[in-house]
């Protein structure tokens, strides 16, 4: 396992995290016979896995109960980051958040507390006081954000700090590149990246639209819309076409590149993500050691400069698709990432 320094703090993460969203919420990701989740997670810190992130949102807290339950005695080996909802911002529900996350994670301390999306209800100024007052309590050791643009970055940095952004950030959806990305930079704060997989469509395991599970389509890849129907998929709110062949088309070239390397699609495509020089951590979820073991293979390859090339101009399209727009699931007009 390879380690980075976490943006401005003193913490050392793991390059490659555990999502736990996955291990708490089987009404979004459905019923596997072959979930061992307590398993996963052991063998995830056996590996060299230090951070394990998880938010009060997913499953209804039910991913921070599995968490706390699976860690165990072994909660002192790892960080866990888990978030507080946008709506759950004002000071004194920020407090019962926050305290309700302590409980059903079994623990007295919260490593990374991240604001989960960007809000607009209160002042920054009021939610990042009450931030400051839990960390000298000790109840969080440092202050995270999440899907926060250049804008909202910013804004928040002018008022305080934060030690990372998590933002949505794959192949298949490089709109972060445009303008977050270098803001991070610029500001020294940590970027940890879910869907690096976009929920499983990287991998290339469904080979025809209909087989992708409805609420993974949801983003802006798919229509909001499927032909010959006038109302929306259900949870679907961008409003746009969607580029369905152009994602399968880059699926395809994608597959091209992993056989030429002797390698899994999901394996390129994480060891891609894992070669950008501003991403810290990559999250990836699991629900048994096997799947957790075919992630980490990520760690062993190195992708030499011509193939990054490659991948680079086979996904251009589709970032130009997108634009600098990174709400992966609101058009342009009602993006929540500004």
């Amino acid at each position: 396992m390879r380690y980075r320094r976490l943006g401005n703090s003193g913490l050392n993460v793991s390059t490659v995290a555990f999502g736990a969203w996955q291990i708490g919420d089987p009404a979004y990701w459905g019923e596997d016979a072959r979930a061992e989740n307590d398993a996963a997670v052991h063998a995830a810190i056996e590996a060299g896995i230090n951070l394990f992130d998880t938010a009060e949102s997913y499953g209804a807290g039910q991913s921070e109960e599995a968490l706390g339950r699976a860690l165990g005695v072994l909660r002192d080996k790892i960080l866990i980051a888990t978030k507080v909802s946008p709506d759950h911002c004002a000071p004194e529900v920020l407090r019962r958040s926050c305290e309700a996350s302590l409980r059903r994670l079994r623990t007295d301390h919260i490593d990374i507390y991240q604001v989960h999306w960007p809000f607009r209800h209160v002042p920054f100024e009021d939610a990042y006081e009450e931030l400051q007052r839990l960390q000298q309590e000790g109840k969080v050791r440092e202050i995270g954000v999440s899907n926060f643009g250049a804008r909202d970055l910013t804004d928040w940095m002018n008022i305080g700090h934060c030690v990372s952004n998590q933002l949505g950030y794959s192949l298949a959806f490089r709109a972060v590149e445009y303008e977050i990305l270098p803001a991070c930079r610029e500001r020294n704060v940590g970027v940890l990246v879910y869907m690096p997989l976009l929920q499983g469509v990287l991998t290339h395991r469904w080979k025809t639209i209909e087989e992708i599970p409805q609420q993974r389509r949801r983003t802006r890849h798919f229509p909001s819309t499927r032909p010959g129907r006038t109302s929306c998929t259900p949870g679907v709110r961008h409003g746009e076409p969607g580029c369905e062949a152009l994602l399968f088309e880059t699926l395809a070239q994608l597959d091209g590149v992993a056989r030429d390397l002797g390698q899994l699609p999901a394996t390129v495509a994480l060891a891609w993500l894992l070669a950008q020089p501003t991403v810290t951590s990559v999250i990836t979820g699991a629900r048994n050691p096997a799947q957790l073991k075919r992630n980490l293979g990520a760690l062993e390859l190195e992708l030499d400069a011509r193939t990054l090339r490659r991948l680079d101009a086979l996904t251009a399209p589709l970032k130009e698709h997108f634009g600098t727009n990174a709400d992966m699931w609101m058009g342009i007009e009602g993006s929540r990432i500004r």
